[in-house]
Parts: C-alpha cells; structure tokens; sequence
C-alpha cells in the first residue's frame, strides 16, 4: 500500500506524528494537558485546522473541557493557552526573563525597522518606551482634547451632510481615528503639509501585514514589496520633519511624540535614528489605529442598540456641557457612563483575540488547586475574547452592561479578569490616550446627532481579521439633534 503514496507525502505524516505524538516534551507529569483531539477532523492535523477556523471557538471547546490551562500542538510549535483569572496572573506577573514578547513578535521588524520595539535591545526598548510614557502624561492628554476636538468637528461638518442621512460608521471612525491621531502624534506640520502622503504609505504597511508575515516576514509578495517600499518612503518624509524642526525649533509645540522622540537618547551616550523615530512612529499608528476606531465604532453601535442606555449617554453629556461647549479634559473625566460603555465594548470586543509570549523558563502556573509546569519553549498564550466572557467573573456575560464597572459592582477589579489594555508589565501605553481621543469623538457625535443602526442586528465579530472589528453592515441612519 506505502507503495503508492507518493514519498513526500509519506514525509508530511511521519513529521506530522514525531512533532504531535512522540518528539519529547518537557514538564513530565506536571505539564499542562496536551489536546490531541478536535471535531475539526480526526489526526495530527485536526487542532491546527480548528485553530485556523476559529480560534475563540477552539480556545472556549478546550476550556469547557480541561479548564484553565492545557496546550495546543500547532505544528512544530506548542500553545498553552491561561484562560481564567488564576490561570492569567501568571501571564501578567512574568518578565521578559520569564515570559518574552521579542521571539514572538519579532516579525514585525519587517514593519516598525530595525532596532525598534521587538528588535530593540532591551535598554533601548526601555528608553523608547519611557518616552511614549512621558508623551502620554496629563499635560499633554489635555493639550491633545482641542486638537481632537477641531478634527471631529471638521470632519463631521464635512461628512455628515445635512440634518440627516447614511455613513458607513466604521469608515467614518476609522478616518477620524488617524487623522486626530496625527494631529496629535505627529504634530501640526506634519498633519496640514504631509497627511495625504503618510496616508497612502501607512495603507501599504497595514496592508504588508498578513498571516503570512507571521511565518514569512519577507516572503516575496506584493504586499510585502509594497510595504517594504512604504517604509523607506516614510522614512525619508520623516527625515525631512525632523531635519527642519531641529533647524527651526520654535515652529512646534513641543507635545506631540514626534518631538519626544527625537530629544531620546540611549542609555550608551548614542541618539536615535531618524529611520528608529519613524518606526516608533509606525508602531503607534498601528497600535493606536485599528484599536480605537473598532472601539469608538462597538461603543456607538452598543450604546444605539440600547434606547435606555442611549439616553442616559445624552443626559449625562447634557449635564457636563452643553452642546457648542469646547470639550476640555475634566469633561472627559466626569464621562463615567460613556467611560463605562468604552470599557464594556472592549471587553465584549477586544481587538486582540490573543496575546502570546515564549516561555523561556519552565513556568509554574496554579490551577484548580494544583500547579502546572508549562515547559521552557512552549508559546504561552492568553485569549481576552475568552476569559472576558467567562460566567463565574462577569455577571450574564454575553451582555452589554456598562454598570458593572460602576460603584458597588465593580467586577472588573477581580484580579486578571480585566483584559481590556492588557495587563501587568506589557499593558497598553497608550490606554490613557484611547480613552481620552475616543470620548472626545463620541462626545461631540451623541450631542450632534441621533444614531440609528440600520441593518436589523448588530455587525458580527471578524475572528477572521489579523486586528477584529465589526464585519457586515456598519450603515447608520443620523439625525440632527435639535438645540
């Protein structure tokens, strides 16, 4: 019969069972449960291929029936996957020594540059991210509302024509989102001389990103030919900024990242690079943009789904300012129920389905009264899309419930349960600035104008997405609200 399969073939399966079923693995009897079954299909291929089809879905199956901790063969590699509160503080608590970030996200090098974020040494990682901390401090959170603000209303005067109408609202928020983004990030000059052109380049790097990156960085494809030429295209519009700022200091400023950036210097006397500057840049627009317009467009769609809910959002904006008010950051500090509705569409929504790291170390996690070792080379992972529906630490999970942040609930202040930016050493950065660019928008749109969906239920989730947003009919009908 081995006659007639063709060798290579005949390759595939031997590998296939050595990496599944007989290639040695660490832990011994302490090492979390290996799942070798799916419905997928029967063999050593069935848990690779449910992965692809549905990862949540997948990840939901193993927990429902191992618990908090098992693992995941996904061909030559292994995914223990931490969902649960107790399972997840492990994942939070580790260090880079413990649980590394750059061996599993240093494809995005092909993206950011060399020697920024995940290809950066560890010092020069530190130094780039003390200087995204320090452009995110109040001072400059409160000089970022204006700008916010007069980017908003240009738009919406623009694009909301008439009293009434239709708009694609995930586009809508999607083009709001960088263009306050780069008024705010990038600073004035480059908004009102260079949007245009880093708009287009930006379209070729997010586009340059795809499965297949993950495993090939460099594959010769047209996206990646596009995306590699984007960059050194951005580069070289960067250089020019830089170049004239440092020659005409006066004419920013001096609180956009842009300029903090440029003031780095490394812990080793060296100063960074305009090529580094721009890939930091880069590495903000692709943090911050996919993940505030999926979060402004789910908050908006929750908010209209809900009548009850839509109105106390309009008394509470009504209450705290008045509809012409310029919006200031104090406003935005008293939206606890907006604040609220943002925290509950993350957690029904995140844009991150998984987050994954390499133990470098075996790691002992406790779970269920016992403790496990996830073995050093194992991938580790946690599924926020997962462990935020979890019955037994939110209250009827699969609804929409901004009050069980409020006073006296507070469920997200269970240890680990919370995964909205993240968590422990690694959480978002820019967390503070999502919540003040999204309130803003949200702000001025719910005391402008009546939302109403129009397709007849909600958009699904995209688990298909590399970044998940809404898929399907994102139309809304608005109408002026009158004074």
């Amino acid at each position: 019969m081995l006659d007639f399969i063709p060798l290579y073939v005949l390759g595939v399966i031997l590998i296939g069972i050595y990496f599944l079923f007989l290639r040695p693995r660490r832990g011994g009897k302490h090492a979390p449960q290996l799942v070798l079954n799916s419905p997928a299909l029967p063999g050593p291929l069935g848990m690779p291929l449910e992965f692809c089809m549905s990862p949540v879905k997948m990840i939901r199956r193993c927990y429902d029936l191992y618990g908090g901790i098992f693992t995941i063969p996904l061909g030559p590699k292994r995914l223990t996957m931490l969902v649960g509160p107790d399972c997840q503080e492990a994942f939070f608590k580790a260090n880079d020594d413990t649980l590394s970030q750059n061996e599993v996200y240093h494809f995005m090098k092909s993206v950011f540059g060399p020697g920024v974020v995940y290809d950066a040494t560890r010092k020069n990682r530190q130094s780039q991210f003390q200087s995204i901390t320090s452009g995110m401090r109040v001072t400059s959170l409160k000089s970022y509302v204006a700008k916010i603000e007069r980017e908003t209303r240009i738009y919406l005067k623009e694009h909301f024509v008439g009293d009434e109408g239709e708009i694609d609202l995930f586009k809508a928020l999607s083009e709001l989102t960088i263009l306050t983004a780069s008024r705010c990030l990038h600073g004035d000059d480059v908004r009102e001389k260079l949007f245009k052109e880093i708009s287009e380049l930006y379209h070729d790097l997010d586009h340059g990103l795809t499965p297949l990156t993950v495993f090939w960085p460099n594959a010769p494809t047209e996206n990646h030919r596009r995306r590699d030429k984007a960059r050194k295209e951005m580069v070289k519009l960067f250089s020019k900024v830089i170049a004239d700022r440092r020659a005409n200091p006066n004419k920013t400023d001096g609180l956009d990242l842009l300029q903090n950036f440029m003031e780095i210097k490394y812990k080793d006397g060296t100063s960074i690079t305009d090529e580094q500057i721009t890939g930091l840049l880069i590495s903000l627009l692709f943090a911050g943009q996919h993940t505030s317009c999926i979060t402004s467009t789910w908050t908006s769609f929750f908010i209209a789904n809900d009548p009850s809910i839509m109105q106390r959002i309009v008394k509470e904006q009504d209450n705290i300012l008045k509809r012409k008010d310029d919006v200031t950051y104090d406003h935005l500090s008293n939206m606890e129920l907006l604040h609220n509705c943002m925290r509950e569409a993350l957690r029904l929504c995140p844009p991150l389905i998984l987050l994954i790291r390499l133990a470098m170390v075996d790691v002992p996690v406790k779970a269920a009264g016992k403790t496990c070792i996830i073995p050093k080379g194992d991938m580790v992972g946690i599924a926020p899309s997962v462990g935020m529906r979890l019955g037994d630490v939110f209250k009827d999970p699969d609804r929409f419930d901004p009050d069980r942040f409020s006073e006296g609930r507070e469920e997200h202040k269970i240890p680990y349960a919370y995964m909205g930016f993240g968590g422990g050493m690694h959480s978002c950065m820019g967390q503070n600035f999502a919540f003040v660019q999204v309130k803003t928008i949200l702000s001025i749109l719910f005391r402008e104008f009546e939302i109403e969906r129009i397709a007849p239920k909600m958009p699904e989730i995209d688990y298909a997405a590399m970044v998940v947003g809404p898929k399907g009919n994102c139309r809304v009908r608005y109408k002026k609200r009158k004074s």
